[in-house]
């Protein structure tokens, strides 16, 4: 699944807030939440995970779900945010190195808060758990067909993430962070 990358400064100003990406990520592991439920679950008030899931709904990131009763539920429109200044100037280039600042401190808090309940996982979950960093020498077309091969092993398992009939018995949120930098000349 590729996306062409965001490039409305107001999308990616609305992404620039650090709890729009929390609640992005609750969607996605928990599946459609209604605001209340999203409120208990990361500590935010009801008004408040309201106001911040309809900008998000704003600019095509969730959606409500259709059904009864007064709380619907909010739902991760299922897309590749992908964000990036290339290209862009002024106020939307401001706008994409914003909300990129935003995704990264929220995705570091995450692993920060995630790796301090190492010892309080399931035995048989430790060995799926860390991090790792490595440098290679590659060209620039060696670098790009090594990030393809990873995002086909990443999409392998695509359909389950919005699909909770597919997952098997087991099976939990398992978050993976790819980086890729070269060091500058």
């Amino acid at each position: 699944m590729t996306d062409a990358p965001i490039t409305d400064p107001k999308a990616l100003r609305a992404l620039s807030h650090p709890f729009r990406w929390k609640l992005l990520q609750f969607l996605t592991e928990e599946g459609q939440q209604t605001a209340t439920q999203c409120s208990a679950a990361l500590g935010e008030s009801v008004a408040s995970c309201s106001y911040h899931l309809n900008m998000l709904a704003k600019y095509g990131f969730v959606a409500e779900v259709e059904g009864p009763g007064r709380q619907k539920p909010w739902k991760i429109v299922p897309k590749r945010q992908s964000i990036s200044s290339e290209g862009l100037e002024g106020e939307a280039a401001m706008a994409a190195e914003a909300a990129s600042m935003a995704y990264l401190d929220q995705e570091f808090e995450r692993m920060r808060s995630r790796l301090r309940q190492f010892d309080h996982l399931p035995e048989e979950w430790r060995p799926a758990v860390g991090t790792e960093g490595t440098v290679k020498f590659l060209t620039a077309d060696e670098a790009l067909a090594f990030v393809d091969e990873l995002r086909t092993l990443l999409d392998r398992y695509d359909d389950r993430r919005l699909n909770p009939e597919l997952r098997p018995e087991g099976a939990r949120a398992v978050r993976f962070f790819l980086s890729h930098t070269i060091a500058p000349d």
